[in-house]
């Protein structure tokens, strides 16, 4: 992974995919390392973080986000190491998280950018249990689901990077948490590693006959992350003013139209509260979340796990994985040396 320290390289989409993503979507582009103008800082690229909602970047469509359009560089969050700076609080040497695009280097104004120690967490865990996932699950647990001592709590995607740790949030308020994860090695992970009191596998013949066994008293709140037949056996098992944070729809990302919904009658007979949040409307949330998780992971009582890609180039197959259910833990791709 050595770099040239003139030349950047930058992923770029070259048509919009049709179904999931490949390889042969997008291509790589070589100019010059640019220099910062003047409240900007340029950064090499150490980790790029790989997550879902890209495959919503890739259509025409706008959502919550502008769509990344034919010739543009790939979104994505980095943690890097400052090479220039034309801002104050930066200096070559300082590590900064918040830069964006999948590319070696990137030029960022600095107030987007927020300085992390290079002796506390691993620079990784920035961009996973420390990073947006991690403050997604912590604001959908805490905001939405509430879980009380003694409810019924269900994970989906429950080995991913914001289910592993929606889960374990839940478990610390004295919640039974069960799982949905996809296979019988994540499913053990899951129990045996992150303390769940159970984990359904999604690819059971039958999933609401194995996630009833699981809930035999209903489920009182859900993190929802992938839609689709997991959502409708979880609907099947929600309590009266149960309560359902939306998170994802993973296993519709891919789809050209979003299959029809349930019908939501049951909302009104068993009053359930229904709501979907975006990390990034409560942006004060992250740092509330890195105060608060730092010491956990220092002690190791909050446990994530990592599925990593070597190489810039490997970046649209790692996205390519995570819609596909193949990664294991939070998706990154280490495009340069740690300082570290």
């Amino acid at each position: 992974m050595s770099q040239n320290a003139t030349i950047r390289r930058s992923v770029v989409l070259k048509h919009r995919p049709d179904g999931a993503p490949r390889h042969e979507d997008f291509e790589i582009r070589e100019d010059a390392v640019p220099l910062p103008v003047a409240g900007e800082v340029v950064t090499r690229t150490i980790w790029l973080s790989i997550d879902p909602y890209m495959r919503g970047r890739l259509r025409e469509q706008q959502t919550y986000a502008q769509p990344v359009n034919p010739g543009d560089v790939m979104t994505g969050e980095t943690v890097g190491e400052v090479i220039a700076s034309a801002h104050a609080d930066f200096v070559p040497g300082d590590v900064a998280v918040g830069a964006r695009g999948w590319q070696t280097h990137c030029v960022t104004p600095g107030e987007r950018l927020v300085k992390v120690s290079r002796h506390g967490a691993p620079l990784s865990a920035y961009l996973g249990v420390l990073g947006m996932p991690g403050a997604t699950a912590y604001r959908g647990v805490t905001e939405i689901c509430r879980p009380q001592k003694g409810e019924t709590v269900v994970i989906s995607a429950a080995s991913g990077a914001v289910g592993s740790v929606a889960g374990q949030l839940a478990k610390r308020a004295g919640a039974r948490v069960v799982g949905v994860a996809g296979g019988a090695e994540k499913c053990l992970w899951v129990q045996d590693s992150l303390n769940f009191d159970d984990c359904v596998d999604h690819r059971a013949l039958d999933l609401g006959a194995e996630l009833a066994a699981a809930c035999p008293n209903g489920i009182d709140a859900y993190f929802e992350n992938v839609g689709g037949a997991v959502q409708a056996a979880v609907f099947d098992l929600l309590n009266p003013f149960g309560r359902v944070a939306m998170c994802g729809m993973v296993s519709q990302y891919n789809e050209a139209e979003f299959p029809l919904g349930p019908n939501l009658g049951f909302v009104v007979g068993k009053r359930v509260t229904i709501q979907g949040f975006i990390v990034s409307d409560k942006p004060e949330k992250l740092a509330e979340w890195r105060q608060l998780a730092a010491p956990w992971v220092a002690d190791g009582s909050l446990v994530y796990r990592e599925d990593v890609h070597e190489g810039l180039e490997r970046a649209p197959d790692a996205l390519a994985g995570i819609l596909g259910g193949r990664n294991f833990g939070k998706m990154l791709v280490r495009v340069g040396a740690d300082p570290v």
